[in-house]
């Protein structure tokens, strides 16, 4: 098994993180409202605001939001790029089996099934 580059080891995290369900949707209400509290992303969820910071404690590791302090408050936003990473690897991946697909319908093109070749 080869050892994942500095990209894999991005995307890896891209995909760990959102592979939670609560952190997908508060990367898209993140990426839906601006710049935005822990707090104000609390208020309509069944979910504590100590809940919220830590979900998006991880989705900052992962390099998908970045925060700025404003006064007392810590207001989150989407990191620009951080899923280019993530987005590329399923593109090398996708086009290698459409690759693969390609191959085997032409194999299989003058094959009828169950049928000898024509």
């Amino acid at each position: 098994m080869t050892r994942p580059t500095a990209a894999g080891r991005r995307a890896e995290a891209v995909f760990d993180a959102l592979g939670d369900p609560t952190r997908r949707e508060l990367f898209a209400a993140v990426g839906r409202s601006g710049p935005v509290t822990a707090t104000e992303l609390a208020a309509d969820r069944p979910v504590s605001r100590q809940a919220i910071v830590k979900h998006l404690q991880l989705l900052a590791t992962a390099g998908l939001i970045t925060s700025e302090k404003v006064g007392r408050e810590q207001r989150f936003t989407v990191r620009s790029g951080g899923t280019e990473d993530a987005a590329a690897w399923m593109a090398d991946v996708g086009s290698r089996w459409d690759a693969r697909l390609a191959k085997l319908a032409e194999r299989h093109a003058g094959n009828p099934p169950g049928g000898a070749p024509r």
